[in-house]
């Protein structure tokens, strides 16, 4: 029954929101959050506890207004995401603006393939979008397997209507079809702020202990494609704001698992500094660091499942 709820409230913002007038659309966004906001529901907590990580100076009233922001930046990403498959080309062209994407267009040029690395902040689908449209590249991304299969076939269904290839998150056979299309020459688009498998890279995250996937700097080693972190955020304007940061370095010595590890590290350090110069664009409702995992599932902001409902509790796959 839940899983089906969530289906159709995925299936309703597809099909109603996109059709109403922008400016609707962002007050209704902002309306629904302010109201999860003064709910204070988990989500919202541990959103707060989070960003109390990233600024750890705030006050309470720093944090809470933070938090809002936050909120506010979260239903932006799904008001844009259920209207998107009515932007038309013009509107995706003008509706994202990056910063030093020649590395990505040269590495691109050089023909050895390049991984796009992102946080889970400002709305990825767009940027995605934006490479699609304005570029003309198309490039491979995973999507989590979500529950009900239904759903799952809705975000990959929306996401290959944007020009994207999705692979199934699970299963071995991911990795070497993202591996081949590098090795083309192609691109893939990978979020990598949160291991969803057991084999995540330890990191130190804003002083603490957190894991991220391997898989970027995996991919990157194995075929010598370039991995390039990228941070999104938002600003007044209807414009997405995004920066590509600068290669991340391959080193000369040590094992395998070494080099991914300090590659990953650098990945982190680079989500780390976009996500301190923007806060409240960083859309983590989970549970991140391991000192808050081995709370175990009894503590407050306990990882929100895809199957959750409604949309400020709906984790962005």
């Amino acid at each position: 029954m839940k899983e089906r709820l969530t289906d159709a409230l995925y299936g309703l913002g597809w099909s109603v929101v996109k059709k109403l007038p922008e400016p609707v659309a962002v007050a209704l966004g902002q309306r629904i959050a302010d109201q999860a906001w003064k709910r204070r529901g988990k989500g919202v907590l541990r959103l707060e506890a989070n960003l109390a990580r990233v600024v750890p100076d705030a006050s309470p009233r720093r944090l809470a207004e933070l938090s809002r922001a936050g909120m506010r930046s979260y239903l932006r990403y799904w008001m844009e995401s259920f209207r998107l498959p009515a932007w038309s080309p013009e509107r995706i062209r003008g509706g994202f603006d990056v910063k030093d994407v020649h590395y990505l267009v040269d590495g691109l040029a050089e023909g050895r393939g390049v991984v796009l690395a992102l946080p889970h902040m400002g709305n990825y689908d767009l940027a995605g979008a934006w490479v699609t449209t304005h570029l003309g590249v198309p490039f491979t991304t995973v999507a989590e397997r979500l529950k009900p299969e239904s759903l799952y076939d809705r975000f990959v269904a929306y996401r290959e209507g944007l020009g994207m290839e999705v692979l199934p998150h699970q299963g071995g056979s991911a990795f070497g079809t993202l591996a081949r299309r590098l090795r083309a020459g192609g691109l893939v688009c990978l979020v990598a702020d949160r291991d969803l498998s057991a084999s995540g890279v330890e990191v130190s995250f804003f002083g603490e202990r957190a894991k991220m996937p391997a898989g970027p700097a995996a991919l990157a080693l194995q075929t010598g494609a370039l991995l390039l972190p990228v941070t999104l955020w938002y600003d007044e304007s209807p414009v997405m704001r995004g920066r590509v940061h600068p290669p991340v370095g391959v080193p000369g010595d040590g094992t395998r698992a070494e080099r991914i590890a300090v590659m990953i590290q650098e990945t982190a350090d680079a989500f780390a500094s976009g996500i301190s110069e923007h806060p409240e664009d960083w859309h983590m409702l989970q549970r991140l660091w391991l000192a808050d995992l081995d709370r175990g599932p009894g503590s407050a902001g306990r990882p929100q499942g895809p199957g959750s409902p409604g949309p400020p509790e709906m984790e962005k796959p």
